[in-house]
């Protein structure tokens, strides 16, 4: 039997004089490393607190409107400016750096339902419930600081009417064109009084409409009949229909991603889909408690941020978000964590729809755990909730 010892001289370990430094070893290798556990309990702890830190991210309100805001656009031109429609039919433009609003527009003789800006920022096309379709003229110079009531009117460009009311509007990424949602879809040129070309699926309203931003040429729509309707301006009828268990109030592009697409659904829930393969989601993303309203991406791709009936604003960030929660989960058992992430300051009506819905779908896993432990083997199969909400698709 061989057996190795560590040997150790004293003299190398020990101080001649209390004076000395204590000699401490240390391995300079960049692969290796010693704190750990030190450091993601250090970024756990800091997630823990960064989570209450910007649990209430109000930073301001910009005041003005008389009325109920029914919509709201950006300046794809500039960062600073965004615009809003009341029910009042009043629009205004308001500088986010001082939250002022720098011009006002007259707007609709009903609500406005829908706005959208050109790519360059120039012209804004407003819509609403009294049948028209409106273009303006955007004044750049309010938000950099110059005096435009000289130089811009206050009457719109053109006026577009139809028969029947509108309930969105989105413009081409590239190109002239804008279409609206309304009993069909329209599309419309900035130089033709009628629109240009026109498409239809079943006789329900059609309520929301988004230009995909890599593909100028490709459109999605929901409807009030539960469907979420794809569209290539190339082709003359529509190209698919996904029909949801719920309606689908709104969806958004992915910038980055040309092909996926996140659905703001009735359910409290949104869906990411592939426009390739509609069979099944890609991705189920819940927290609301309510009904999801209205979505929209980043420009990077990576976050959106979803409004809900609830009254609440959820930003929704990916890979950090999930490196995240993995590092708090991991460490969620030390004191430190454990006493930050579980305290939690929710509106108490957030608080108790959120308890109920939890019941709820634990009422409903159970329920369908009985049901398939007293059938025939086989004949309840397990249906994933990425399958479960869509009924079926048409082509």
């Amino acid at each position: 039997m061989k057996v190795k010892v560590i040997s150790r001289s004293t003299d190398e370990f020990t101080r001649e004089r209390s004076q000395d430094l204590q000699r401490v070893f240390r391995n300079f290798d960049p692969n290796l490393r010693t704190h750990e556990k030190a450091t993601e309990y250090v970024r756990a702890l800091n997630a823990a607190k960064l989570e209450k830190i910007f649990a209430r991210p109000f930073i301001g309100a910009m005041e003005g409107h008389i009325d109920a805001v029914s919509c709201m656009a950006k300046n794809p031109n500039h960062l600073k400016g965004i615009f809003s429609g009341s029910m009042d039919g009043d629009i205004r433009l308001w500088d986010l750096a001082t939250r002022h609003c720098v011009h006002q527009f007259p707007g609709h003789q009903g609500a406005v339902k829908g706005l959208t800006a050109s790519t360059d920022g120039r012209i804004l096309v407003s819509c609403g419930t009294d049948c028209s379709v409106r273009l303006w003229n955007v004044p750049a110079a309010s938000l950099m600081g110059l005096d435009s009531s000289s130089n811009y009117s206050s009457e719109p460009m053109a006026i577009y009417v139809s028969k029947n009311a509108f309930w969105g509007v989105d413009h081409q990424w590239d190109g002239d064109h804008f279409a609206t949602a309304g009993a069909q879809v329209d599309l419309w040129d900035y130089n033709r009084s009628e629109p240009i070309r026109s498409f239809e699926w079943g006789k329900d309203t059609v309520i929301s409409v988004r230009f995909n931003p890599g593909e100028p040429n490709l459109l999605a729509t929901t409807s009030r009949d539960r469907g979420i309707i794809l569209y290539d301006l190339r082709l003359s009828s529509p190209v698919r229909k996904l029909i949801m268990q719920t309606k689908t109030n709104s969806v958004a592009w992915n910038p980055m991603e040309p092909m996926n697409f996140t659905a703001a659904n009735e359910d409290c829930n949104c869906y990411s889909f592939d426009a390739r393969k509609l069979d099944e989601a890609k991705c189920v993303h819940k927290d609301h408690v309510s009904a999801v309203m209205d979505i929209d991406y980043s420009p990077t791709g990576r976050e959106f941020v979803t409004g809900s009936y609830d009254r609440t604003l959820l930003p929704r960030e990916r890979r950090k978000h999930e490196y995240l929660e993995a590092v708090k989960k991991r460490y969620k058992h030390l004191p430190d964590v454990k006493r930050i992430v579980r305290h939690r300051h929710l509106p108490k009506p957030i608080f108790k729809a959120a308890a109920l819905r939890r019941i709820v779908i634990d009422a409903e896993r159970k329920k369908e755990e009985r049901r398939r432990a007293h059938s025939t083997p086989g004949s309840r199969p397990i249906v994933p909730i990425r399958k479960k909400r869509i009924i079926k698709e048409l082509k």
